[in-house]
């Protein structure tokens, strides 16, 4: 069965990439083993500029690299129109520390919280848009944000095209509505299957030869 990947790469990156060994992602060689008897035809990749923190200085750079990395596939179109937004919000201090001689809630202090726009989107525009020209047969949306459910379930009943829904988070965190949106749905993604699925050390293209990042 022909079938397009819609990866949401923030909320791959932040359920199941963060602070693991397995960045260095081949989504190709994923998306195959997830769906090893069907054909994959195109996987689109959606993602935004990050942006370098002092305990994250190499971000950028970072994710240039993976992205170009992610362009010697054949089947990967990258979409890179998102951005992060931030703004200040209050939280509780961790480790959680409460002032003495009070009986007020815990320490709380002020942060800056990024949060990526656009992105959930154009997931949608773009899944929409190649079920209406028939670009698929079926349709696999890696994402836990629940604000896909609606193209979602479009998708599945207005065009009656099967949609499978794989979570990158934790089991127990999978989004409930994109659940009862789409067709079926894989509840985690096994990280012996991220370990198989990542690029060699070093990758070629028409500029030249370039490496894993050294701190992923």
């Amino acid at each position: 069965m022909k079938t397009n990947v819609y990866i949401d790469g923030f909320n791959l990156f932040m359920g199941c990439l963060k602070g693991s060994p397995h960045k260095w992602l081949d989504l190709d060689a994923l998306s195959i083993a997830l769906f090893p008897t069907h054909e994959i035809h195109r996987i689109r990749y959606f993602t935004a500029p990050v942006v370098a923190f002092p305990h994250n200085a190499d971000a950028p750079t970072n994710q240039l690299v993976y992205l170009r990395a992610l362009a010697t596939l054949k089947t990967v179109t990258i979409h890179k129109d998102g951005w992060f937004a931030s703004h200040p919000v209050t939280l509780p201090q961790h480790p959680l520390t409460y002032p003495s001689g009070t009986s007020s809630g815990p320490k709380l202090v002020r942060v800056l919280k990024m949060e990526e726009k656009r992105t959930d989107v154009d997931i949608a525009t773009h899944l929409l848009v190649d079920c209406f020209e028939d670009g698929f047969e079926q349709a696999v949306v890696i994402s836990n944000d629940s604000d896909l459910a609606t193209p979602i379930s479009v998708v599945k009943n207005k065009f009656r095209k099967p949609v499978i829904v794989v979570n990158p988070h934790r089991r127990w965190k999978v989004s409930k509505h994109l659940v009862q949106a789409a067709s079926n749905h894989l509840r985690a993604i096994n990280p012996s299957v991220l370990r198989r699925c990542q690029f060699p050390p070093s990758l070629a293209d028409s500029v030249g030869s370039f490496t894993k990042p050294t701190t992923w």
